[in-house]
């Protein structure tokens, strides 16, 4: 089992925010940037892969109840996004890695 503790160790990923549920188990993996289509495609406990940082990307990610944000390529996280995390418990990791090499890290661990 796949939790967002492992893959942040696992992975070396660097911790935005600390959402509330460190234990949680990630079931699969979502890629995508344009919010309409994560909201209606991305699944309840996916680690959603993107470059948007801001408010707007945390109420996705509430919405579609994913497990946690990975931006890629260190995508910049702003102010208002990071306060809106924490306020929902949402957990915001950070990699240098691009949305590729991610998705594949993610496969892996959960296939391996």
């Amino acid at each position: 089992m796949l939790t967002v503790k492992n893959l942040i160790e696992k992975g070396n990923m660097t911790v935005l925010v600390d959402g509330d549920e460190p234990e949680r188990e990630i079931t699969g993996c979502y890629c995508g940037d344009l919010l309409s289509w994560v909201m209606s495609r991305a699944q309840s406990g996916d680690a959603w892969l993107t470059v948007m940082g801001n408010v707007n990307a945390i109420g996705v990610a509430a919405l579609a109840d994913t497990a946690c944000i990975i931006l890629t390529e260190n995508a910049a996280f702003d102010e208002n996004a990071n306060l809106r995390a924490q306020q929902n418990g949402i957990t915001v990791l950070q990699t240098e890695k691009n949305t590729y090499e991610t998705a594949v890290l993610i496969n892996s661990l959960l296939n391996g």
